[in-house]
């Protein structure tokens, strides 16, 4: 039963690191907070199913409206997207990524690869394709969880 208890709070202890995990990983970024906050403003708008307006990337970003729209318009004013007329409501506002803003995704991506081969350089492959492929596969669920949530 001893045996058990230890493998119970070494799971426990396990699981329980998993948030301050999180929140180290962001501290490896390559990028500056400014190009931080318009990688995750382009993902929303990119990863968007229909239409993305600034209410969506509040809501996915888990932002104040406000902040959102002040996101937005930095990527506005930097080239990096543009608003464009709802096609099923002309009264409604939505984001589109500009050529510029697909690069600027494409680039984030490339220096995040490049920190991830660099983190894990000393990991057997097995060990990094196997990780990788479990990050893809949280992500993709918690993705799934809030749109059923949201439903």
């Amino acid at each position: 039963m001893t045996a058990e208890r230890d493998r119970d709070a070494d799971a426990e202890t396990l699981l329980d690191g998993i948030g301050p995990a999180f929140s180290r990983l962001r501290r490896h970024t390559p990028a500056d907070r400014k190009d931080f906050s318009r990688n995750l403003v382009l993902n929303v708008v990119a990863d968007g199913s229909g239409e993305t307006t600034v209410g969506t990337v509040a809501e996915e970003l888990r932002v104040d409206p406000s902040v959102a729209s002040r996101m937005v318009s930095d990527c506005i004013s930097s080239g990096y997207l543009l608003r464009a007329a709802s096609q099923s409501d002309g009264r409604r506002t939505v984001l589109r990524l500009t050529p510029e803003g697909e690069a600027l995704r494409k680039e984030f991506a490339g220096q995040q690869r490049d920190a991830f081969e660099r983190i894990t350089a000393d990991w057997p492959d097995s060990e990094r394709l196997e990780f990788a492929r479990l990050l893809l596969k949280y992500a993709e669920a918690g993705a799934a969880l809030r749109r059923r949530e949201s439903s």
